[in-house]
């Protein structure tokens, strides 16, 4: 798709906002995750290298729109942006009124979540444009077989994505609370696993929908449990149709990994948001790790968003072995829903005039 990006710009003296995503994990005030301030890194240089003043922004965490939150501050994210970048970055925390700034500098400008008013639009540049790029080749003309993995604590928060890519791809893998209300639907007991009742039926109509097309929506054959959600709890492996009513699905088992993993060897574009189980705790997280070293082994394009998938990739360490790890967080879903994104829109436009 054509359109207007920063870097056909002169940027030489002009004031740069670049509205970034930099909402990244910390603990005891230090950055644990830097893949988003990373990906934002040739924009920042791009528009250095150009001689302009440049200014990013971003939101981080949730605290309350309008109030100062010190541990929601972007002061760590800026230390560590300095210390990619070689030089200091100052947090500024008053900016509604202006920010004075020399050719070559760059601030960050504190939360903007503790501004009222904050959530709208984005503009285009050269982290948007790969974005844009990266999501084309995936969901436009993508190699076969495409396959997609959807993982998430419920089905009613990604039912468009799931709606929408079951139409697409030849494989959609599910996970996390997701896969329990799909194993629910094929008939087996899920106990006490987060599960959405109410949408077994929609699960049973997308499975057969995808079915009537030739593609496939699998179900974990085997699970992994334990009687509580906690660090500490003991995770028992199990087939699935033994899962007894005290338990609780947290990850999905050796076998059903096995069979993604072969899912996805042959694989021609893999699109990943979100892992299989909850990869947070060790004795939860080998179905995802088996999913993320199936996918760098991969010969397939492969595009992750998503802030859990990219805690995962971290974690696992597959970061340069994935085509493309999207920051794209919401917008990167709306993307996937077929949604026409309005700063998009504007860029295509404008490349037209």
């Amino acid at each position: 798709m054509p359109f207007l990006k920063m870097t056909d710009l002169d940027l030489a003296g002009k004031r740069i906002l670049i509205r970034a995503d930099l909402n990244v994990p910390l603990k005891d005030g230090k950055v644990t995750s830097d893949q988003r301030i990373r990906a934002s890194m040739p924009t920042v240089e791009a528009a250095l290298k150009a001689g302009a003043k440049v200014m990013l922004m971003s939101h981080l965490g949730r605290p309350e729109e309008g109030v100062y939150d010190e541990a929601a501050s972007l002061a760590p994210v800026a230390a560590h942006l300095g210390g990619l970048l070689g030089r200091e970055v100052k947090v500024v925390k008053d900016y509604l009124d202006g920010v004075e700034l020399a050719d070559g500098d760059v601030v960050v400008l504190e939360n903007v979540r503790f501004n009222k008013g904050e959530k709208k639009d984005e503009e285009g540049g050269p982290l948007l444009a790969r974005e844009l790029e990266a999501l084309g080749k995936a969901m436009d003309n993508p190699a076969r077989p495409m396959v997609a993995i959807v993982g998430g604590s419920k089905v009613s928060t990604k039912l468009t994505v799931l709606e929408s890519l079951s139409k697409v791809v030849d494989q959609l893998i599910v996970g996390g609370g997701i896969a329990n209300t799909f194993i629910a639907a094929a008939g087996h007991k899920v106990g006490k696993s987060l599960c959405e009742s109410d949408l077994i039926d929609t699960c049973k109509q997308l499975s057969a929908e995808a079915h009537a097309r030739g593609a496939d929506i699998p179900v974990p054959v085997d699970v992994v449990c334990g009687k509580e959600f906690s660090e500490s709890a003991a995770a028992e492996l199990k087939p699935v149709a033994e899962v007894t009513d005290d338990d609780m699905i947290f990850d999905v088992g050796p076998q059903t990994s096995a069979q993604f993993a072969e899912i996805l060897k042959s694989a021609g574009t893999i699109v990943w948001n979100g892992p299989v189980g909850v990869f947070e705790f060790d004795q939860f997280g080998e179905g995802t790790k088996a999913l993320a070293l199936a996918i760098a082994e991969s010969q397939a394009f492969s595009i992750a968003g998503g802030g859990d998938t990219l805690a995962a990739v971290d974690k696992y360490g597959i970061a340069d072995r994935v085509s493309y790890i999207s920051t794209g967080g919401g917008a990167f879903l709306e993307f996937l829903e077929g949604k026409t994104l309005p700063a998009v829109a504007v860029l295509e436009e404008r490349s037209r005039g």
